[in-house]
């Protein structure tokens, strides 16, 4: 009776090996697992319908939107799993709650060395509240927009593509749009930047050429172009969604765009948080829930 039982565990041992070929690069990670200065983590935080990506690299900390009000704990928790008392950089893509409604919490608790946002107000309870917090902590707020660029440390560059203008009547395409590249690896940010947003970062034929690219505006159908995806020909994007939600993000449209150019899409509706590792060569997908 033994020999069936040897024989079905190296069945299984062989299924576990050609699966994990299969999906090369892909695991389970605890938020908290130890960090190396010379590894560039990007962490697509699972905040629900909303925004949050977290940078680390060169023992620096860049935290892209904060997701939601509802979101502030889950976020606050996030950061400190990672051991981070102060954030060097905080950017608030563009002033929609569900990427700036957790940001006062994240201003009182984490004190940041350098807050960037465009040039645009909201009249919501999210942006007062901000702007509170900004000025209680005497931070000064610096304009994001095209041309900008911030220090991650050695072999890194995070530069600004977008917003290109000072007047839109979306404020989505307000949002700030971040090319960041550690050595050969490179990822595109795009907050919730439309067509008409990416349209003109390809008129300012920027090397947009990325790895992984946030898909923007949750997957929605207003962003995510056939035009811009070429120029940025992403091997993987990154949808930032809540499960079920009233806007029907990711739309159908953007996800058959995605198959039919052959980019691999990691949801965190239903994946979780999902985590990019890199060496500078070789990326590391990790995901957990």
């Amino acid at each position: 009776m033994r020999k069936p039982r040897a024989t079905l565990y190296v069945l299984l041992l062989t299924l576990c090996l050609f699966f994990s070929a299969f999906f090369t690069g892909c695991s389970v990670v605890n938020s908290n697992e130890g960090k190396n200065p010379n590894i560039l983590y990007v962490h697509y935080i699972d905040v629900g319908q909303g925004d949050s990506i977290l940078v680390e690299v060169n023992d620096k900390t860049l935290l892209i939107d904060g997701g939601s009000k509802d979101a502030s704990k889950k976020v606050i928790n996030y950061l400190k799993s990672r051991k981070i008392s102060r954030l060097d950089y905080l950017i608030a893509t563009h002033p929609h709650e569900d990427h700036i409604g957790s940001l006062s919490d994240i201003v009182d608790k984490f004190n940041p060395k350098s807050f960037y946002a465009p040039k645009v107000v909201s009249n919501t309870e999210s942006f007062k509240s901000l702007t509170d917090s900004l000025k209680k902590k005497k931070i000064v707020i610096y304009q994001g927009k095209a041309g900008v660029t911030i220090d991650l440390g050695e072999n890194t560059t995070c530069t600004f593509l977008a917003p290109n203008s000072s007047s839109y009547d979306n404020l989505n395409n307000y949002s700030i749009v971040i090319k960041l590249t550690y050595k050969d690896s490179s990822f595109l940010f795009t907050g919730d930047a439309e067509k008409l947003s990416e349209n003109e970062i390809l008129k300012n034929n920027s090397n947009l050429k990325a790895q992984v690219l946030k898909a923007g505006h949750h997957g929605s159908r207003s962003s995510s172009s056939s035009p811009f995806l070429d120029a940025v020909a992403p091997s993987y994007a990154i949808i930032s969604c809540g499960s079920g939600n009233d806007y029907g993000h990711p739309h159908k449209e953007t996800l058959k765009t995605f198959e039919g150019k052959n980019i691999s899409v990691y949801r965190t509706d239903t994946m979780g948080t999902i985590v990019f590792q890199s060496d500078g060569y070789k990326l590391k997908i990790l995901t957990h829930q």
